[in-house]
Parts: structure tokens; C-alpha cells; sequence
């Protein structure tokens, strides 16, 4: 399964390592994944979802159900 957050959208970056002689070689930025389960009470039922740290605290903050409901009136097809 690929590095992309199902709520936010959140995926790897490219970017470059700079040394103290400012050679560039390539590397990545990967996002705080962490593969968390979530009780939906409307349907009572678990989902498991692989989201970032930064989704946590939004589901944290506004409830999983409007998270959802948000992520799929933004066209989020990963849930």
C-alpha cells in the first residue's frame, strides 16, 4: 500500500540532502503515518485507516464522522 494519508491526501516529497559543500543528492519526505482503527458509532463498526499524525488531531478535534463525510465531499476516493 502506498505512503498517502486517506483523510488529508498527504504523500511522499521529493527534495534534496544539501552537505556543508552544498552537494545535492536526492531523497524523500515521507509523511507521520500511523495505521489507526476508528469506531464509527452511527454504524457501529471499526475502520482501520492509515492517516497522519495531522489527521488524528483533526478527527481528535471534529469527530470521525464529519471527517469522513468532509473527506468524501472533497473527492477523497482512498476510504
Amino acid at each position: 500500500m502506498s505512503r498517502i494519508c486517506q483523510i488529508t491526501g498527504k504523500k511522499v516529497m521529493v527534495g534534496n540532502n544539501v552537505s556543508h559543500a552544498k552537494n545535492r543528492t536526492k531523497r524523500k519526505f515521507y509523511p507521520n503515518l500511523q495505521t489507526k482503527k476508528f469506531y464509527i458509532p452511527e454504524e457501529d463498526k471499526w475502520i482501520t485507516l492509515k492517516v497522519s499524525a495531522n489527521a488524528i488531531r483533526t478527527i481528535n478535534k471534529n469527530g470521525i464522522s464529519a471527517v469522513l463525510a468532509d473527506a468524501k465531499a472533497n473527492g477523497n476516493t482512498l476510504i
